[in-house]
């Protein structure tokens, strides 16, 4: 399949585990993909690999949380390939996440916390939307995280705030045919999952879930390809829960 052939697309958070995943397949079906991270060592190894494997990608170093970091990328995307066809919003602040709860984590750190995992979905959407529009479209994957539905302090408000952000910018958007969605990931087993996790709890987690085990970056990529693509010509605004049934929700 190809089905992103001459298009191209911005994965941020994309120097390991899942977005590096993303990136990956992303360009395994024809698209030139701009690894964009703050861990320029990784990401740049990400990016040469996925060319070494015959695809196309480049490395730019993206601090979602910045509007200005977020505008540089994009121009960036647009000199180096054209245009600008699709965005994955994966960046976050998680593996190496403070464990805290919402009535005694520092103000800065909250503020920092919130700055990249919910503002940074914002700032990238607005740094791609008129790139995307002069294109003649396109479509965004915001990561989100069955965290939203459950007890999980500020990473869990964040996630529920990707969710509404999805869906009001969907309707923003709709008019420029630019669709939006988002994924739902349940416990992915990730390097950054296993440093933040106790083993206790991952085993706990994963007896939780319908399916007996925890998720893996592949199993989110297909989600990500479809909501990206052409087969989802009429989707905006959905959360996609890939969560091997841990939660349910209307």
């Amino acid at each position: 399949m190809a089905r992103f052939t001459d298009r191209s697309v911005i994965v941020t958070g994309a120097a390991r585990g899942i977005g590096a995943e993303y990136a990956r397949a992303l360009a395994a079906e024809g698209a030139k993909v701009v690894v964009a991270d703050l861990n320029s060592e990784r990401g740049q190894e990400v990016a040469k690999q996925i060319t070494a494997d015959g695809g196309t990608a480049v490395f730019h170093e993206v601090d979602v949380a910045s509007p200005e970091s977020a505008a540089a990328v994009a121009e960036f995307t647009v000199a180096e390939f054209g245009a600008i066809h699709h965005l994955v919003n994966n960046a976050a602040i998680y593996g190496d996440m403070k464990l805290d709860v919402l009535l005694t984590v520092p103000w800065d750190y909250y503020k920092k916390f919130m700055g990249v995992n919910l503002d940074g979905a914002l700032n990238m959407t607005r740094a791609v939307w008129q790139p995307m529009v002069a294109a003649g479209g396109g479509s965004i994957v915001n990561q989100s995280s069955t965290a939203a539905w459950l007890y999980s302090g500020f990473y869990g408000l964040a996630k529920a705030g990707i969710n509404s952000l999805t869906q009001q910018l969907a309707h923003e958007l709709g008019h420029s045919k630019i669709r939006i969605n988002a994924i739902a990931p349940g416990p992915i087993d990730t390097e950054a999952t296993r440093t933040i996790v106790p083993d206790v709890m991952v085993d706990a987690m994963m007896n939780q879930l319908a399916i007996k085990r925890l998720g893996t970056p592949d199993d989110l990529v297909g989600a990500c390809l479809y909501l990206l693509s052409d087969d989802a010509a009429w989707v905006t605004g959905q959360v996609l829960n890939v969560d091997g049934g841990q939660v349910f929700r209307p």
